[in-house]
C-alpha cells in the first residue's frame, strides 16, 4: 500500500471513530438534555399527546383537556371558570409554556414525572397516566374574593392560621387561561401583554408594594418583643408633631384631631398614629425592626407555596429618618398580600406561623399519593403574650377604630388598615390595604386585601373604605366552612 492510500485510510478511520464517539456521547450523555430542550418539537408533541392531569378544587377539577383538530398536538388545556382561578392555576399553553401550579407540576400533569412510572414502564419507556394536583382552595372563599374585588385592580389572600392552608387567592384584573392554551392565540397573547393593567401578573404573590400602616403590626410586635414597651396599653413617649430624626420635617397623622400624642400602641393602632410608629421604629433601630420583619417572612428569597412568591422587602442601610418612615410601611418597605396575610395569621395563631401552602397533595393516575403537604408546620414568630395583646388591639381597630367596615356579627374580628403613598410625593393614587383575622364557631381565617386602584380619587382611598369590605366578605365565607 503506498503512503498516500495509507494516510487516506487512517484519516477515514479517524473520521469514523469521531462519528462513533460523537454518536455515543449524544446517546449516552446528551439524550435527556436534548429530549427536555424546549425547542424540541417532539417534547411538545409528547406533552400534549394525551389529556393532561387536573388541578383539583374541593374535589372537582378546574382544568380539563380538549381534542384538537388539524394539529400534531393532540390535546390542549381547557379551564373551568378560568378567570376565577387563574391566580392559582396559571396557564399551560402549547405556544407559551406554563406558569404557577401548571408550571410547578407540569411533569406530573403531563405524565412524564419519574414517580408516575411503573417498574415495567421504567424499562420500556412507556408513558404513564398523568397525575393530579389537589389544592387547599375553598371555592366559596375564592368566589367571595373575586366578586368583592370586582373591577378593582388588586389582590386578596385568605389563609387558615392553624394549618397554613391557603383558602383563597385572587388577582384582579384576571384573564382566562383557555384563551392562550393553543397554538393560534397570538393576538390574545399580545393583547394581554400590552394591557397596562397587567392581567397576567399574579398580584397576590408577585407584585410587592408599599404596605403602609398594615406594617405597623410588625413594628408593634418588635416593640413588645424587644421590651421597648411592656404592654399595648402603656403610654408611649411620642410627641405631636414628631419630626423625622435630625430634620424639621414632621411625620403627619391622617387625622390631626386623633389622640396620638404619647398614645399607647393600642390607641396608635386604633387611630393609625404615624408619630408613634415612626418614633418606635427609630427608637428600636432598623436592625431590630428588620429582625422581626424577617421572622414574619420579609426578605425571604425562597417563599414557595409551592409557587414561588416574590420577596417582600424590609430594606438595609437606612439612616434615622428613613428608619422612621419604614415604621409606617413607607420608604422602601414592600410586601405582597400573601406576606401581610401571614402577619395576621401568625398573630391569630398565638404567635406561631403555619407554613402557607395551596396544595394539599399530588396524586398519580390511580389517586395514590406522590407528595403530601402536612398542615401545621409552624415556627414561633412572637410570644403567645405578644400575639394575645396585638389581637386585642386589632379587635379595637375593628370595633371602634379605622377598620369598622370589617365587623362580623357574632365573630371575633381584628384587623389593621393601611393607605400607602404611591409615586413621588404621593402623586399617584394611594394603595388601600387591610389585613385581618376572624374566629367563630371553631373556624378561623386570616386575610389580606390590596386595592391598588379602584378608580376613586386619592381623597376617597382608605383601607377601611375599599379593602375592609372585601376582607369581610372573604372572612364570612371562610367562617361558614
Amino acid at each position: 500500500m503506498n503512503k498516500t492510500i495509507r494516510r487516506a485510510s487512517v484519516f477515514c478511520l479517524l473520521l469514523v471513530l469521531a462519528l462513533l464517539g460523537r454518536a455515543t456521547w449524544v446517546q449516552t450523555y446528551q439524550a435527556k438534555a436534548l429530549a427536555d430542550d424546549d425547542h424540541n418539537r417532539r417534547k411538545i408533541i409528547a406533552q400534549y399527546a394525551q389529556p393532561l392531569g387536573n388541578i383539583i378544587v374541593a374535589g372537582s377539577p378546574v382544568t380539563g383537556s380538549k381534542r384538537t383538530e388539524g394539529s400534531d398536538l393532540a390535546y390542549k388545556r381547557t379551564y373551568k371558570q378560568g378567570d376565577l382561578y387563574s391566580a392559582v392555576t396559571g396557564y399551560s399553553s402549547q405556544a407559551y409554556g406554563s406558569t404557577l401550579l401548571e408550571g410547578v407540576y407540569s411533569h406530573v400533569l403531563d405524565g412524564t414525572d419519574d414517580r408516575l412510572k411503573s417498574p415495567l414502564g421504567a424499562i420500556t419507556g412507556k408513558r404513564s397516566a398523568p397525575g393530579d394536583v389537589v389544592t387547599t382552595i375553598d371555592p366559596d372563599v375564592q368566589k367571595a374574593a373575586s366578586d368583592a374585588l370586582g373591577d378593582d385592580k388588586g389582590a386578596a389572600v385568605a389563609i387558615d392560621p392553624r394549618s397554613g392552608q391557603i383558602l383563597g387567592m385572587v388577582s384582579s384584573p384576571s384573564y382566562d387561561p383557555s384563551d392562550i392554551s393553543g397554538t393560534n392565540d397570538g393576538d390574545t397573547w399580545k393583547k394581554l401583554l400590552a394591557d397596562p393593567d397587567k392581567p397576567m401578573v399574579d398580584r397576590a404573590l408577585r407584585q410587592p408594594l408599599a404596605p403602609g400602616s398594615t406594617f405597623k403590626l410588625v413594628v408593634a410586635s418588635a416593640a413588645l418583643e424587644n421590651g421597648l414597651y411592656d404592654s399595648v396599653d402603656e403610654p408611649t413617649k411620642s410627641p405631636v408633631p414628631y419630626n423625622l430624626p435630625g430634620t424639621s420635617t414632621p411625620l403627619r397623622n391622617e387625622s390631626a384631631s386623633a389622640p396620638c400624642e404619647n398614645a399607647s400602641l393600642r390607641v396608635a393602632l386604633q387611630y393609625s398614629c404615624n408619630n408613634v410608629f415612626g418614633k418606635v421604629a427609630a427608637d428600636l433601630g432598623q436592625d431590630k425592626v428588620r429582625a422581626m420583619a424577617e421572622k414574619f417572612g420579609f426578605n425571604e428569597e425562597k417563599l414557595d407555596v409551592p409557587v414561588r412568591a416574590y420577596k417582600s422587602v424590609y430594606p438595609t442601610d437606612m439612616d434615622k429618618p428613613q428608619t422612621a418612615l419604614s415604621g409606617i410601611g413607607q420608604f422602601e418597605v414592600t410586601a405582597t398580600p400573601l406576606q401581610m396575610a401571614m402577619v395576621s395569621a401568625a398573630l391569630a395563631n398565638g404567635g406561631e406561623l403555619a407554613a402557607p401552602h395551596m396544595v394539599s397533595k399530588v396524586t398519580d393516575g390511580d389517586g395514590g399519593t406522590l407528595e403530601d403537604f402536612a398542615d401545621g408546620d409552624t415556627k414561633r414568630i412572637v410570644s403567645e403574650d405578644t400575639a394575645k395583646q396585638l389581637r386585642s388591639a386589632m379587635v379595637t381597630v375593628v370595633e371602634k377604630g379605622t377598620g369598622t367596615n370589617a365587623r362580623i356579627g357574632g365573630a371575633e374580628v381584628g384587623g389593621k388598615t393601611g393607605t400607602a403613598e404611591n409615586g413621588v410625593g404621593n402623586s399617584n393614587t394611594p394603595y388601600a390595604w387591610f389585613t385581618s383575622y376572624a374566629k367563630s364557631g371553631g373556624q378561623e381565617v386570616a386575610v389580606a386585601v390590596l386595592v391598588e386602584d379602584s378608580g376613586s380619587s386619592a381623597s376617597e382611598v382608605s383601607g377601611n373604605g375599599l379593602a375592609a369590605p372585601i376582607a369581610k366578605k372573604m372572612m364570612e365565607a371562610a367562617l361558614r366552612r
